[in-house]
């Protein structure tokens, strides 16, 4: 990891220390070839005066690649888990645990927004609004929450839309790790392993009843226990990052119709209140 450092110490004009890093580059510094600095220190746009309007825009960009490496890390957990490769699934879903801490904290530079503040740059979002994020829509997918209702939006893009329709037919994470607990020669029903992978998850009480049963029995079942803690931490920071968006958008709109046209607070409220990887809590009741 580079380590970012001021002006190299001189003991006079035009000395250079022993230990002064290379300053001297043809073209562009190799840091900027690989980070694309410029590129994204140029992307904000402002569409008001208002001096507030910098830190909304930059925080909503910084979820955006908050939700980029967060679906990397959980395709990466897919693949391995299709791959009976637990250990580097685990590895991804540990790094996103983290990444979802981090996504979560970029809630605070907009936390505690006032209607007055919010309303001095709301209208430069026209019709603009968070539920309109593909790649937190790709996100939501692979936790199992489909509908092909929400690929409407994207028909505009392609590109976009057929990188999503894609996401809606292929497995969610949870149901790469049924069907590996279904290889582990645990009864996961047919009609759970078999369903339409395009629609939204449904809990079942046969799998409520494999979890439990997974649960009991802690020692013959540390490696499925472990699996299920993971996911239980990446469901209960995307549980956490619903209510705070919920607890941001009240303090900033109350209950106004959102930017999309959505219900706003209303709509938000409903969502907060569904949990992913629904028989992992459920579960714990039978245990």
């Amino acid at each position: 990891m580079s380590a970012f450092q001021g002006s190299p110490d001189a003991s006079g004009a035009g000395a250079v220390a022993e230990d002064a890093p290379n300053l001297d580059f043809a073209g562009t510094t190799p840091y900027e070839d690989y980070v694309q600095a410029d590129v994204l220190t140029h992307l904000q746009h402002l569409r008001s005066d208002d001096p507030g309007e910098m830190v909304f825009l930059v925080t909503t960009q910084v979820m955006e690649l908050w939700f980029t490496v967060i679906v990397h890390e959980w395709e990466t957990a897919g693949r391995a888990l299709r791959g009976d490769d637990l250990p580097t699934a685990m590895d991804a879903l540990k790094r996103s645990v983290r990444e979802l801490e981090a996504l979560n904290h970029s809630w605070r530079p907009l936390a505690q927004l006032t209607p007055a503040q919010f309303n001095s740059y709301r209208g430069a979002l026209g019709e603009g609004s968070g539920f309109q994020s593909a790649m937190y829509r790709r996100m939501e997918f692979l936790l199992g929450e489909k509908s092909a209702s929400m690929l409407v939006p994207h028909r505009g893009a392609p590109r976009v839309h057929a990188e999503l329709e894609k996401a809606l037919q292929e497995p969610s994470l949870y149901d790469e790790t049924l069907r590996l607990l279904a290889r582990r020669g645990l009864p996961v029903p047919a009609e759970v392993l078999d369903r339409d992978r395009a629609l939204r998850y449904e809990p079942s009480a046969e799998v409520e009843r494999i979890w439990a049963g997974i649960y009991a029995d802690p020692d013959a079942n540390a490696e499925l226990v472990r699996l299920g803690e993971a996911l239980s931490d990446v469901a209960e920071l995307v549980w956490r990052w619903r209510n705070d968006h919920l607890v941001a958008t009240r303090r900033a709109m109350g209950a106004k119709t959102g930017t999309g046209g959505s219900a706003g607070v209303a709509w938000l409220e409903k969502r907060a209140q569904k949990n992913v990887f629904p028989e992992l809590w459920t579960a714990r009741s039978h245990v």
